[in-house]
């Protein structure tokens, strides 16, 4: 019986890295799959991870019909046993509808790698139809951390170091170090506490009074008494 499963968690917790090893399972076995993704940090047809891993897949734009494309290939007499579709926030609801539809009449396992929410705790359109259609969900036991070291579960938008809370909902950020015009784009997760005060990782190490290792936050790190509210006296 094929299935349709979501796997979610918020950036830095290895979807991209699982969707990898998924494929690296399936295909040792002998089946045949196809790599999606969309709007990935290396750039258009590649599934990257932070581990350095990476492979070539298909780019889903906006316009791409899964459904069109997996006949196409079958009638060809090509065989896919299997789909992987990273990034699935990016895609549009349609197109979720049409990897559901390939798992009930064609009888292939989807497996969809995605976080819910975007920058503005907002869920993703395509995220919401993940979770309405798929068979299962399944949260990632990796646990990203926020810099004071407590779970991360909220994704935010930097620039040059600041949160913010307005713009396109997609937006991909700077990937490569070295000279750039104008300012940087980043990503940071943070526990709910500190996305909800706009505490990035910058804005604790130039207003906290106490040096951090910031470069490798440990959860058990003690801020110190009244840290927080260092961080909150300069808002």
């Amino acid at each position: 019986m094929a299935e349709f499963l979501f796997f979610t968690g918020p950036m830095d917790c290895g979807k991209s890295t699982l969707a990898l090893q998924l494929d690296y399972t399936h295909s040792s076995t002998g089946r045949l799959g196809r790599l999606f993704t969309s709007n990935d940090r290396a750039g258009e047809a590649t599934i990257s991870s932070r581990l350095g891993l990476r492979r070539p897949a298909i780019e889903v734009s906006e316009t791409l019909d899964f459904w069109g494309y997996v006949v196409a290939q079958l009638t060809e007499g090509r065989r896919i046993d299997y789909l992987i579709c990273d990034e699935a926030q990016f895609y549009q609801p349609g197109q979720v509808d049409q990897l559901a539809r390939i798992v009930d009449e064609l009888q292939l396992d989807v497996f969809c790698f995605g976080i819910l929410t975007d920058f503005q705790t907002k869920i993703f359109p395509g995220s919401q139809r993940l979770v309405e259609l798929a068979d299962r969900i399944e949260s990632l036991q990796v646990r990203a951390l926020c810099w004071c070291g407590e779970p991360a579960t909220h994704n935010a938008r930097t620039i040059d170091g600041q949160m913010v809370t307005e713009g396109d909902q997609v937006v991909v950020g700077d990937t490569e170090p070295g000279d750039r015009r104008g300012p940087e784009v980043a990503y940071e997760v943070l526990c709910r506490r500190h996305h909800r005060r706009h505490v990035t990782r910058a804005v604790a190490k130039a207003t906290l009074s106490d040096p951090l290792p910031f470069g490798a936050v440990d959860a058990d790190d003690d801020l110190g008494p009244g840290a927080d509210d260092q961080v909150l006296d300069s808002f």
